[in-house]
């Protein structure tokens, strides 16, 4: 075996290990807790956590001692999620300042979405984080604040996306040149950005979990596209690949609303938290995509070898494209129970 390809080898490894932990797309979802007043002193909660590999984030509500439960609270088990919803009240005007905590956070890497509605118009929406794992019930949050807790979401998502982020870097190694590389992330981006707005503004609906194997089926296809091309024989992408980004990126739009979706919008204030949340991931999309350049740029510098550089590329598209094809089977076997 000669180095160059032992070099390829080696580095197709490397990306399927290093992916290994990440085998599950998007398990970096946020959990969510929505408190909503419905009638003076009395409060409707939805507490969302995400369920990973069958189990639970490890994550606890810790209410304000001030709220009572009104009835037993009532709990569904979804396919990613557990799903608790209960009915409390308090004395009118007693949760002021009060905390919600969220023990066992600290723990995790995941972040917890906080909206709370009142009857007076207050509103606070917010992005409660491992390192201060709670939330205190205080005015209304500003339009900036509201801003900022969609557009972290929004950079979190793509970055912790890691189907999307896969997609994004056969992209990345597949067009030739620099040029051709931002109309194609170009017409990715409106793409996606499209079929965002009308799936979240209920224009358009399609189910998630086709999609989320839709989307992998995507990474996949990419992936034999790039290890075709490398090998010289006629691409779809490369005659256009802008075409191709675009049709796919329709589809992965899908998959961000779903996201999006999952985690709540505050009524009144949607195209915000959607403009937010869609910058965001533009955001995140860029940085990926930034470094991924200058790597490859440093790489070129240090190794200077066209046979060496592709094969690597080859091993990357098979590291790629069986990582795909786990997710794909693995959604569809999810799908189908």
């Amino acid at each position: 075996m000669s180095a160059a390809r032992a070099l390829a080898l080696l580095l197709g490894c490397a990306l399927g290990l290093g992916l290994a932990p990440a085998a599950r797309a998007h398990d970096a979802r946020p959990a969510y807790l929505e408190l909503s007043e419905t009638a003076p002193g009395r409060y409707t909660v939805l507490w969302r956590i995400p369920v990973l590999s069958g189990m639970p984030l490890p994550v606890g509500l810790r209410l304000p001692a001030e709220l009572r439960d009104l009835r037993e609270p009532a709990v569904q088990r979804l396919s990613d999620s557990l799903l608790e919803r209960r009915f409390v009240e308090a004395a009118p005007d007693s949760l002021a300042g009060a905390r919600v905590e969220f023990p066992g956070l600290e723990a995790t890497i995941t972040d917890v979405l906080v909206r709370f509605e009142g009857l007076d118009g207050a509103r606070a929406t917010a992005l409660v984080r491992p390192q201060r794992p709670y939330f205190e019930l205080a005015s209304s949050t500003s339009a900036l604040a509201l801003f900022g807790s969609y557009l972290v979401h929004g950079v979190e998502h793509i970055l912790f996306g890691f189907d999307h982020l896969l997609f994004v870097l056969a992209l990345i190694l597949v067009v030739p040149s620099a040029r051709v590389l931002v109309g194609t992330v170009t017409a990715f981006t409106v793409a996606h950005s499209i079929t965002l707005a009308l799936a979240v503004l209920g224009v358009v609906h399609v189910p998630g979990p086709p999609v989320e194997a839709a989307i992998a089926l995507s990474v996949l296809l990419l992936a034999a596209e790039l290890a075709r091309a490398r090998g010289g024989a006629p691409s779809l992408i490369s005659r256009s690949p802008w075409r191709v980004a675009f049709a796919f990126g329709l589809l992965h739009g899908f998959g961000f609303a779903g996201a999006l979706r999952s985690v709540g919008l505050p009524p009144g204030d949607v195209p915000l938290a959607l403009l937010a949340f869609n910058v965001g991931v533009e955001l995140g999309q860029l940085a990926f995509i930034a470094v991924v350049l200058a790597s490859l740029a440093l790489a070129r510098r240090v190794v200077r070898s066209p046979a060496l550089e592709g094969a690597a590329v080859r091993a990357a598209s098979y590291a790629i494209g069986c990582l795909a094809a786990f997710w794909f089977f693995e959604r569809l076997a999810g799908f189908a129970a």
